[in-house]
């Protein structure tokens, strides 16, 4: 299969960067192209000696939309940023990414190193006029919804101009993956009051309520607000806005883990398990991460999903799916010019 052939809206897949390892990404992939009839073209990136049997076991070999890229390289947790890049140019990641740059793909999905992701996507594609950081924007299940979590650690030192593209970015996004014409958007602070949180909150408090429509600002939140129906789109930056994910991931495991503890305690309430288990199905379909299988790196020009480095093929299948909807989306140019606007109001010394 060619790495060439119909390029044009293709969704470049990391094959090696995960932990469950490349038989994972190809039933990913499988399972992509055999439940979404409109996904875009399909690009694997890795090693052919490694994906060629997996693709013969999966029956893929001859499939239409799927080409393979040879990579002789991998990415791997423990690889130092800059070392990476500059020695490891053969990695799948890597060119996965160069697909994007040199137009032969539009998106990519990786379940690789988070910080050497954002750090190549950020110096090979680079960021669109206006914006200094990208920023990573999983969605995270709340009551009655879910909401935009921006930024989950892509930049973990912000300054206000950073957390103000932030509130933009994460409200197109918000729009698009979730629906909600004008979404809500809450500042992460320890309080809800003015005087609370730190300089760098309440500049940005400020200077939010001075964007007027750009962005439809309600306040700070606290912590335990963003798992109600308060805001919609929740920034931070990428130390809190990390922090925040991992503690959310852990805690439904935990939680998931223990109602199983406490179930299996006698066989009443393992007779009660049973005739409740249609509700336990649902609610583990509401809060798994799997849902949303990627979260992408906002800002940049091309579409970046980061999907967990050990997500399984259910996830890994939605990133796929999300990419290929982010391209047809097209989000890139009204992100600009709400930037430009926002730009002259927080900068207008700088604007001509």
């Amino acid at each position: 299969m060619g790495a060439n052939a119909g390029t044009t809206g293709r969704v470049a897949v990391d094959a090696m960067g995960g932990d469950l390892g490349p038989a994972e990404v190809v039933e990913a992939v499988r399972l992509a192209l055999a439940e979404f009839p409109t996904l875009n073209p399909i690009t694997l990136v890795g090693d052919e000696v490694v994906l060629q049997p997996l693709l013969k076991r999966a029956r893929l070999t001859s499939h239409p939309k799927l080409s393979v890229l040879h990579a002789s390289e991998v990415i791997t947790m423990d690889d130092e940023v800059m070392q990476a890049i500059k020695r490891k140019r053969d990695a799948s990641m890597l060119r996965a990414i160069e697909l994007v740059k040199n137009g032969e793909a539009a998106g990519v999905v990786s379940t690789g190193n988070t910080k050497i992701l954002v750090a190549a996507g950020t110096l090979k594609l680079r960021t669109l006029e206006g914006i200094e950081r990208p920023a990573l924007a999983p969605v995270v299940p709340r009551d009655k919804g879910h909401f935009i979590l921006i930024d989950a650690g892509a930049n973990p030192e912000a300054r206000v101009d950073h957390l103000v593209h932030n509130a933009i970015l994460g409200s197109h996004y918000c729009r698009m993956v979730l629906g909600v014409e004008r979404p809500r958007v809450g500042l992460m602070n320890i309080g809800t009051e003015e005087s609370k949180g730190n300089a760098l909150i309440g500049e940005t408090h400020d200077t939010l309520k001075r964007l007027g429509d750009l962005v439809n600002y309600v306040g700070p939140v606290e912590g335990f607000h963003v798992f109600f129906d308060h805001v919609d789109v929740v920034v931070c930056d990428g130390f809190v806005g990390n922090i925040c994910l991992k503690s959310w991931e852990s805690l439904s495991k935990f939680f998931s883990g223990l109602l199983k503890e406490q179930l299996r305690e006698n066989p009443m309430r393992m007779m009660g398990a049973f005739f409740a288990r249609g509700a336990f199905d649902a609610l583990k379909r509401r809060i798994q991460p799997e849902r949303y299988g990627g979260a992408p790196l906002l800002g940049l020009r091309g579409n970046v999903l980061k999907a967990h480095g050990s997500a399984n093929r259910q996830a890994i299948k939605n990133a796929i799916r999300d990419a290929s909807e982010f391209i047809r989306a097209d989000l890139n140019h009204r992100i600009e010019v709400d930037v430009a606007l926002a730009n002259a109001k927080i900068r207008p010394a700088a604007t001509p």
